[in-house]
């Protein structure tokens, strides 16, 4: 794949950011676009390496050798075609997965990987620059109708794949605009909304019906939909945020990361966000080191923020690869996300004790420095460090402590669909929940998981659904760990 010795020959190179001074007084994406000749070179040092564990990283199971080496002979509307066979939304992953695929690069045991998330983007972007993303309605239907609630990559992932294999679909989304976290949680710029808006317009130009401003179980109940179509997917998401229950938190300035970003993104969209959430002239302090907080942080320097920090509770990672974290697992290392590049400070191994305030406003975060300990059982616990407690002046908190688990709770009492133990809605190996029609998939059934996850698994739930209507009398196959492209009767 690519050329014999073009891992030799070409080092790796990313997509360029805008200057961090410049991006922050704006809400664009960040990233610069590389020549046509730097993305041949890079799809060239995808190597001949027999075994392509990068598609063992990848959940979708996509054929990177192949658009690499596409790309490098500069054949890419071939590219396009290998990419799309897989993928609904390269346009989404190749912008906000953090490459589990590049983590198993076989380039990737001593020297870097390849930039196979910037290929993809660069793919897709010039596949739809050249006409070459179609519409592509079912050649025949069903006249069987499935509810697909919830809007996020999975729910969207299936509810392409049920249309273009015949299905009359209709998308439900409790907010007023459809995307779900897409729309609303991800920073403009990580993903500016009209790359959605384009791939909306190819779905209703398919026939997917979207159906806005619903939150089924309250303006419209699960029993009613079940009653309306053949199927129903659950694709809500992990919906329920990770509090922090602790002295100080009911504070005015303690929030929530997704009312923080939701209020942001609506602003953006030019919607009127009464009360906003606002970083600017504030000392701002995100607590969580993961991708959210991440945004967090990019957030409130764009707002204006005179200060932020961002607290992590575990340890800070190492530099390279520990012996227990061998290739080609995800590699937990040190990284610098572009937001944290745009400046703030980072504190890790740090225990948040309480809030305290001023006439019923944030103005302290008392804190305590920890270590991580293995006890007896084998078990890791946090220990706190005598003598280190410390305060930090702050006025506006922002919470990123990651999700637990779906909104269930009308689901559970109106149809009587049963959780797991994590409050997760609880599958079969074929997404199918223990009330026969109703199927779940994405992060309402897995927990708060990534984008490619997600849209995996929308696929194979809809592969699920689409055997349980159209071949009902079929074994029921297990379908998790496999994907299928389907459609066009």
């Amino acid at each position: 794949m690519g050329k014999i010795t073009g891992f030799k020959e070409w080092g790796r190179k990313t997509a360029p950011r805008r200057a961090a001074k410049l991006r922050v007084l704006d809400w664009n994406e960040i990233y610069l676009e590389r020549t046509e000749e730097q993305s041949r070179a890079q799809g060239g040092r995808c190597m001949d390496c027999g075994i392509p564990f990068c598609q063992q990283g990848w959940p979708l199971g996509n054929r990177i050798p192949d658009w690499n080496d596409l790309v490098y002979r500069d054949r890419w509307h071939q590219a396009h075609l290998a990419l799309e066979s897989t993928n609904n939304f390269p346009e989404f992953t190749g912008r906000l997965c953090p490459a589990p695929c590049e983590g198993a690069c076989v380039l990737a045991i001593n020297d870097d990987a390849v930039t196979i998330e910037q290929i993809e983007r660069e793919i897709i972007e010039r596949a739809f620059k050249e006409g070459w993303v179609q519409v592509r309605p079912p050649k025949k239907t069903t006249g069987r109708r499935v509810a697909v609630v919830g809007s996020g990559p999975a729910g969207l992932a299936a509810a392409q794949q049920l249309r273009r294999a015949g299905h009359e679909v209709s998308l439900y989304e409790r907010d007023d605009r459809i995307g779900g976290l897409l729309r609303y949680g991800i920073p403009d710029f990580k993903l500016e909304k009209q790359v959605i808006d384009r791939r909306l317009a190819i779905m209703q130009a398919e026939g997917v019906e979207f159906v806005t401003s619903t939150d089924v179980g309250v303006d419209v109940t699960w029993a009613e939909l079940k009653a309306k179509y053949d199927a129903i997917l659950v694709t809500v998401g992990a919906q329920k945020a990770r509090d922090l229950p602790i002295p100080g938190r009911d504070l005015d300035g303690v929030h929530l990361a997704m009312d923080y970003l939701t209020q942001q993104n609506r602003t953006i969209a030019g919607d009127d966000v009464p009360d906003q959430i606002d970083a600017r002239g504030k000392r701002v302090v995100v607590l969580g080191g993961g991708d959210t907080g991440s945004d967090c942080v990019g957030t409130a320097h764009r707002q204006g923020a005179i200060s932020v920090t961002q607290i992590e509770l575990l340890p800070a990672p190492p530099e390279g690869r520990s012996p227990s974290n061998p290739w080609p697992q995800w590699p937990m290392v040190m990284r610098t996300s572009s937001s944290q590049e745009e400046g703030g400070t980072r504190e890790f191994a740090v225990m948040t004790k309480r809030f305290t305030g001023v006439d019923g406003k944030v103005k302290q975060l008392h804190a305590m420095r920890v270590q991580l300990e293995t006890d007896e059982a084998g078990r890791m616990r946090f220990v706190e460090i005598p003598g280190s407690e410390f305060v930090i002046d702050v006025d506006l908190v922002v919470l990123a402590l990651g999700f637990v688990s779906p909104v269930a709770d009308s689901l559970v009492e109106q149809l009587g669909v049963e959780l797991d133990a994590r409050g997760n809605v609880k599958v079969d190996p074929g997404f199918r929940t223990s009330v026969p029609g109703v199927y779940a998939a994405g992060d309402a059934c897995r927990g708060a998981s990534l984008i490619v996850w997600a849209i995996s698994d929308g696929r194979e739930a809809a592969r699920t659904v689409d055997m349980d209507l159209v071949q009902p009398a079929r074994p029921r196959l297990p379908t998790r760990g496999a994907n299928y492209s389907f459609g066009g009767r």
